[in-house]
């Protein structure tokens, strides 16, 4: 049995500012990747992420990225849309997994073949959350941070050094091969703070859970609370309820809240989302002229991978920052940025061999090389987002 990710056709940019940039089954829903989500639920590794526009595609640990095509038995193809909930039992022969009225993967018998979405097949209810855009992804991290954290705080933990404050029961912060100053507080009171390998956290910073910081991640201090880090974030300042997906940079004072973070982001000092509005009524994003009902109270900004903001940047409520676009000037930050804007609005945009540049000199101060590859990647989204532009 092969296990294949099937990503979302575009549905009027929804999965802004990272539709067309990476895989959906590469963003965070709770700690896991959905990938990985998909993973743990079927105790199978993925063969490969089925996505034609993103065909090629290179990072760093996923599978291989290639065109949907047909997909011969056994296997199963699963929606990269979708975060499963917990184990899943596979029925025997051909089946659909289901959550409410709609299809979140095939299962392919031997000698059988996928030719694409249908929804024939015996249904099998499946616990879950159905993504439906960007803004989703704070829904998941809602559900699941909790008790993923709560997973991964049992087994062995270091014990905590001298001068460190615990607010709860001290076994429910997990703290495995990390550096802890004397001084660090821990509110337990309200969930788990799992802190893996490598982990740095400075005197100075109030962490209240659930939390977790994943591998060589560094912070600086602050207050920091109900959020996900990923593998060498660097933060620092008051982060509420935000998923960072990994590598990005927040090492000055500024308010992020109920944001998504992307990789290779750069959060000048003082760089601050709002996230309530004045009505405190529903949050729209507006998607390069769309309006999208987010049926959310709180949603902050919503950034994309190697965008940058200038110190003392506000953003409003409801942002989406395009990737690679560089924010800055004296000008009010419009609520959707386009990808490789270039200033304080949508009319410049940075070239591919600028933006090029910047990621060869960024993502070796993270000990990532700049391979060939990569490159060759990073231009063909370059390309990708601003073809007709």
């Amino acid at each position: 049995m092969r296990l294949f990710l099937l990503e979302p056709s575009a549905r009027g940019l929804l999965w802004a500012p990272f539709e067309g940039v990476r895989p959906v089954s590469e963003l965070r829903a709770g700690i896991p990747r959905i990938r990985e989500r998909w993973e743990a639920a079927l105790a199978l590794e993925a063969a490969a992420i089925l996505s034609t526009p993103l065909a090629g595609f290179t990072e760093l640990d996923e599978p291989p990225v290639r065109p949907v095509e047909a997909i011969p038995g056994p296997a199963i193809v699963a929606a990269s849309c979708f975060a499963p909930a917990g184990a899943i039992t596979l029925p025997e022969g051909p089946a659909r997994l289901t959550a409410g009225d709609e299809t979140v993967a095939w299962i392919v018998p031997a000698g059988a073949e996928w030719r694409g979405p249908d929804d024939t097949g015996a249904a099998v209810p499946t616990e879950g959350l159905v993504l439906r855009g960007s803004h989703d992804l704070l829904t998941a991290l809602e559900r699941f941070l909790g008790p993923d954290c709560d997973a991964r705080a049992g087994g062995g933990r270091d014990a905590l050094p001298e001068g460190t404050i615990v607010l709860g029961d001290a076994a429910r912060v997990a703290s495995r091969g990390a550096t802890i100053e004397p001084g660090v507080v821990f509110d337990v009171r309200q969930g788990a703070v799992v802190i893996e390998s490598g982990v740095e956290i400075r005197h100075g910073t109030r962490i209240e859970g659930p939390c977790w910081f994943g591998p060589k991640c560094r912070v600086l201090g602050g207050f920091i609370r109900a959020s996900a880090f990923g593998p060498r974030s660097v933060v620092h300042g008051e982060i509420s309820a935000s998923s960072f997906l990994g590598y990005a940079n927040k090492s000055h004072d500024g308010f992020v809240g109920n944001s998504v973070i992307g990789q290779w982001v750069n959060l000048g000092a003082g760089t601050t989302t709002s996230n309530l509005k004045n009505t405190y009524g529903p949050v729209r994003l507006d998607i390069a002229g769309r309006r999208v009902e987010t049926g959310r109270t709180n949603l902050g900004s919503i950034i994309g991978d190697h965008a940058k903001t200038a110190i003392g940047t506000m953003l409003p409520t409801g942002t989406i920052v395009g990737a690679g676009a560089s924010v800055f000037g004296q000008g009010p930050v419009p609520k959707y940025v386009y990808p490789f804007a270039w200033g304080d609005g949508n009319d410049q945009r940075q070239s591919e061999a600028g933006f090029l540049t910047i990621a060869e000199r960024v993502m070796p101060r993270r000990d990532v090389a700049f391979t060939p590859e990569r490159r060759a990647s990073l231009a063909a989204t370059y390309r990708r987002l601003t073809d007709g532009a």
